[in-house]
């Protein structure tokens, strides 16, 4: 596994920090660690940082002048797509989905919205339930027409290129965990467009690490995102020279705890924040690691992790809980 092969715009802090949670562990009843990715720096940090590295990589190689992305009203990836585009001297084009419905003032615009505006992002908005790779190439074509470069990214930044981000990410946890002598049980993350999981899950395979990754999912049914990681981690792993390491086994996703929808949230969620906030100070956001940490809570209480060492991925998105101010503060 030599990703010294693929082309990288450096832009994350690392490696970020792998750190104990000893009150919430105590609560849980579970030793649990939690890898630090909202510490990666850029624009507030976040678990795309790592993707868009690899990703700018490609870009430059393809010299391309305007980066093209879409996401959700407040995707934490667009945040950190337009913030790399900003520090390269590169054009952003975007497309937001209003994904949620949600016609909050907060949510549609402070956040991440905001911030997308303050990198220079140009913003289109189209409605829940719309083609987004259609869109995608719309934008796209709209930037050839005037004579620039566009270079497509994903949502999430989910592609074999993305997902070497953490490919990397595994090598960094193994080499982490083994400084410290600790044996790691179990990796669980937010799983949404895949790239994480299916990163996570390749360099695992690809080093022989044996260490099982649980997603919990925020958005589609159990059996559609196991697909969608499988595929794109065994696509990684090709990329990677190992086409045969992935096997559908290392591929599991607990899609429970979705609630009403992607972006929406519910009190457990709420729940799940304010334990994190006020055991160990960590702050989650609402959209991902906060359903994540729902699930987590969820299971340990079921004694699924009883005798294991977990570490929890925090994918970052922070800057996600000012669009959710209205629905948050009241139960604080």
């Amino acid at each position: 596994m030599h990703l010294a092969r693929f082309p990288r715009i450096r832009l994350a802090h690392l490696p970020t920090p792998l750190e104990p949670l000893p009150r919430l562990s105590e609560v849980l009843g579970v030793e649990l660690w939690i890898k630090r990715d909202d510490c990666t720096g850029l624009a507030g940090g976040g678990n795309k940082t790592r993707k868009l590295e690899f990703l700018l990589g490609e870009a430059f190689e393809l010299e391309a002048d305007t980066l093209v992305t879409q996401g959700a009203v407040q995707s934490n990836h667009v945040r950190q797509t337009a913030a790399a585009a900003a520090a390269h001297g590169l054009k952003c084009e975007v497309i937001l989905e209003e994904r949620t419905g949600s016609r909050a003032t907060d949510y549609v615009h402070n956040g991440n919205v905001l911030m997308d505006r303050l990198f220079g992002a140009g913003i289109r908005t189209v409605p829940g339930g719309s083609d987004m790779t259609a869109e995608l190439e719309k934008t796209a074509a709209e930037v050839r027409a005037r004579g620039g470069k566009p270079y497509i990214i994903p949502g999430g930044g989910s592609n074999p290129v993305g997902a070497l981000g953490y490919v990397d990410c595994a090598r960094e946890i193994v080499v982490q965990a083994d400084e410290l002598d600790m044996p790691i049980d179990r990796i669980i993350t937010a799983t949404g467009s895949a790239g994480t999981q299916a990163g996570l899950v390749a360099g695992l395979a690809v080093m022989g690490a044996d260490i099982p990754v649980l997603g919990i999912g925020v958005r589609a049914p159990k059996a559609r995102q196991e697909e969608n990681v499988l595929k794109l981690a065994r696509e990684t792993a090709a990329l990677l020279g190992r086409p045969d390491a992935v096997t559908p086994a290392m591929v599991v996703a607990d899609c429970d705890y979705v609630g009403a929808g992607y972006g929406l949230i519910d009190d457990a969620v709420i729940a799940a924040l304010k334990l994190a906030a006020r055991t160990d100070g960590i702050v989650l956001d609402p959209v991902y690691t906060g359903k994540a940490m729902k699930g987590l809570i969820a299971l340990a209480k079921a004694g699924r992790f009883e005798n294991e060492t977990v570490v929890f991925l925090h994918t970052g998105g922070a800057q996600g809980l000012f669009g959710y101010q209205g629905e948050i503060e009241g139960a604080l």
